[in-house]
């Protein structure tokens, strides 16, 4: 490869063969190019550090060299449609006789003998002064779905073969083209007459039959994770300490069958100061997590210990085998738990687990086996209250069956976890340390944004056969009907950036989007959930068109829904059918806030929007999409001439949504209430009291409200029921 001109020809090379991508496009359209500083700091964070050309020269060679030792790859994901299935196979060349024997998931085995030099030559190489030759071993075609082992001799090689059906699962009411409708709310925020300050599985359990009951066929729901009981303000559920855990939060106290079992916990509830705590904590406009927190995990250790000692023998074997069941995922998670417990009581700065002693940081090591041995009742604790919180929503999610909601829950897949947090320690190897994922400029966050949350490796990730994503879906399409991806480019690439630099300094890191989907449908089919991948932002020409093809919904977003240049809002017949069409999302304003401008106001304040022209060009195109809005409501006869209030707004937008040929349409509780405030402001922290803000309105008295009913019954009129009310 013949010099750049300013010497990096190694590392671009490097960069792309580690999957760095060279430029992107951003929302405007400018061409961004990825800077050599910012290459290098992305590299060295993969393990290749290149700080100069000879360096990257030698990664590359040393990347090459590495790929031809093995005979096998350490993975290959196959279309069970594919009519001649190959993997590449690299041994010396005249290895003579190759034998291959493939055990399936399932059980039983396939297997064959091949001359080596008969099989069709993809490619040769010297190495270590020997040739070395590719070459494609063929597969039967009919092979089941599912995770299946092949090991080749000569070389006593082997890989994971992952056969997968391509096309995630659809309820069979949506393949036949019927469409529903259904309500998205963030748990948090619900409020009920026994709740504790923050909204719990069993006021889950109540909107799934107030839903029901008005012919809903969905709940969308916030990201469900785990997130730092010792550090209960951190209470992002898009940053949290595990993705792979439930947060406990969420846990309906009161229900646990130990409560009447158990005096001490039946006394401080009795008791006047604790009533008087819990009472504050549900007065407050604001999720108080400290208060929430402290009240919580004092009842629930009480009841743990009741649990232990008195708890019926059906209740003891139904524990052990949730404990099975989820095996060393939910194990080594919850010990991370245990351990941040540990340590946090020591001193807040060590809760991070990279400021634990040396012997600690190691998931491996005798000193964290000798810890979960001496602590074993505090584990216990752990993977407990995990027990308690995926029976709770398991019920949530029977009640929606029960009642014949066409999807039941449909859960949020945040896109990363906190560094500090369980994932980070569990997984070292698979994570990427010194990155954070983000996003480029974009009309609603003009200088970029950084999430603080650090990304797969994708070499790291293929080499350990997926385990990590696999997990990952696995855990969160439990009890669902449907999983939303947040972003869901993500399959495809993320916009990284080093460390201690601007989002303007980031690059994109590429992904093997086809495994990544092809895994995605497998535990799609399996679990019977549908899979919606939130792709806003900056969107790669034909990555939707790919996302379809796998049955991956679209999230369609009625605000962003318009002609680029005009800002004339599409036609409700101009939605996919293959998308979930809705107002508003978490990181955006409520419909009420948008026609208000109140999220202008907010960046404006934060100082979001670096100078007054942005502030001006902001409020300019709102004031146009106004207008177009009002436009397209009135043209589709759902409005009339005069200046509308925001409840008769909110109406017709639902109902243009209703109409819409999207086979799913969400409104979120905060519009049906007619909420003003947003629950989050993005690239805001401790500025605005984000994930805190409470509904107006408690559960009870959803019905008979009649912003409620009269959106819940406009989609039932246009869109009709499901299940049986």
């Amino acid at each position: 490869m013949t010099a750049t001109q300013d010497g990096t020809a190694a590392l671009d090379a490097l960069a792309l063969r580690m999957g760095i991508e060279p430029e992107y496009r951003d929302v405007r359209g400018q061409l961004m190019r990825a800077g050599a500083e910012s290459k290098r700091m992305l590299l060295a964070a993969m393990g290749v550090p290149a700080p100069d050309e000879a360096a990257a020269r030698a990664a590359l060679e040393a990347l090459e060299r590495d790929e031809w030792r093995h005979a096998l790859p350490p993975v290959i994901v196959l279309r069970s449609d594919d009519p001649a299935p190959k993997v590449t196979l690299a041994l010396p060349a005249g290895s003579g006789s190759v034998a291959w024997q493939l055990s399936l998931e399932q059980g039983g085995e396939r297997g064959g003998e091949l001359a080596f030099d008969t099989l069709d030559r993809i490619a040769e190489a010297t190495l270590d002064g020997g040739r070395i030759e590719r070459r494609a071993l063929p597969l039967p075609a009919d092979l089941p779905w599912g995770y299946h082992r092949l090991r080749v001799t000569p070389g006593d090689a082997a890989m994971l073969v992952i056969v997968t059906p391509g096309r995630c699962w659809l309820p069979r009411a949506l393949q036949e083209g019927r469409r529903v409708w259904g309500i998205s709310a963030q748990l948090y925020t619900m409020r009920s007459a026994g709740d504790w300050g923050i909204g719990d599985y069993g006021d889950l359990r109540s909107l799934v039959e107030i839903a029901a009951a008005r012919g809903a066929a969905v709940i969308g729901l916030n990201p469900l994770h785990a997130l730092f009981p010792d550090n209960p303000e951190h209470a992002s559920p898009y940053s949290p300490a595990s993705r792979l855990l439930l947060n406990i939060l969420n846990i309906d106290v009161t229900a646990l069958p130990e409560l009447p079992e158990c005096r001490s916990a039946r006394d401080l509830l009795a008791s006047a100061e604790f009533r008087r705590r819990i009472a504050a904590a549900r007065a407050k406009p604001l999720v108080d997590y400290s208060a929430v927190t402290a009240l919580k995990l004092e009842m629930l250790e009480l009841l743990f210990e009741t649990f232990r000692t008195v708890g019926d023998r059906k209740r003891h074997d139904a524990f052990a085998a949730f404990r099975r069941e989820l095996g060393e995922v939910l194990e080594r998670s919850c010990l991370f738990l245990a351990l941040r417990e540990h340590f946090a009581r020591q001193a807040p700065e060590l809760a991070d687990w990279r400021s634990w002693p040396a012997g600690f940081r190691d998931p491996a090591s005798p000193e964290v086996r000798r810890f979960a041995e001496e602590h074993a009742h505090r584990l216990d604790f752990h993977v407990w209250l995990q027990w308690v919180a995926d029976a709770q929503l398991g019920a949530a999610a029977e009640a929606a069956a029960r009642h014949g909601m066409v999807v039941g829950l449909y859960r949020d897949l945040a896109v990363g976890a906190d560094s500090a947090g369980a994932e980070t320690w569990t997984d070292q190897k698979a994570v990427l340390s010194g990155v954070q994922v983000g996003a480029p400029r974009d009309i609603f966050n003009p200088a970029g944004q950084d999430w603080g949350l650090p990304p797969f490796h994708p070499r790291a990730l293929r080499a350990e056969g997926y385990r990590s994503f696999i997990e990952l879906v696995r855990a969160n399409m439990r009890h669902a009907g449907g999983l939303r991806i947040d972003h869901v480019m993500g399959l495809l690439h993320l916009f990284c950036i080093p460390a201690g630099k601007k989002p303007a300094e980031g690059a994109y890191i590429a992904y093997p989007i086809d495994d990544l989907v092809g895994i995605l449908a497998l535990e799609s089919q399996r679990n019977r959930c549908l899979v919606v991948g939130e792709d806003l932002g900056t969107v790669p020409a034909g990555f939707r068109e790919r996302m379809a093809a796998a049955n991956i919904l679209s999230y369609r977003i009625l605000f962003f829904e318009q002609e680029e240049d005009s800002g004339v809002f599409l036609r409700p017949d101009a939605y996919p059918p293959l998308a979930m069409a809705v107002v508003g999302s978490h990181d955006l304003p409520t419909l009420r806030g948008w026609w208000e401008g109140r999220d202008i106001d907010l960046k404006e304040r934060y100082g979001l929007l670096p100078t007054e022209e942005e502030v001006r060009w902001q409020r300019d195109l709102r004031e146009r999409d106004r207008a177009r809005l009002l436009e397209a409501l009135r043209e589709a006869g759902l409005l009339g001439a005069g200046e509308p209030d925001v409840p008769a707004i909110s109406r017709a937008a639902h109902a243009f949504l209703a109409r819409s040929s999207s086979l799913l349409a969400v409104a979120q509780l905060d519009d049906m209430l007619d909420e003003g405030d947003q629950v989050n402001v993005p690239s805001t922290s401790w500025e605005h009291p984000n994930w805190r803000r409470k509904l107006s309105l408690p559960l009870e008295e959803l019905p008979g409200n009649h912003g409620f009913d009269a959106l819940a019954a406009l989609f039932r009129a246009e869109r009709g029921a499901t299940g049986h009310g």
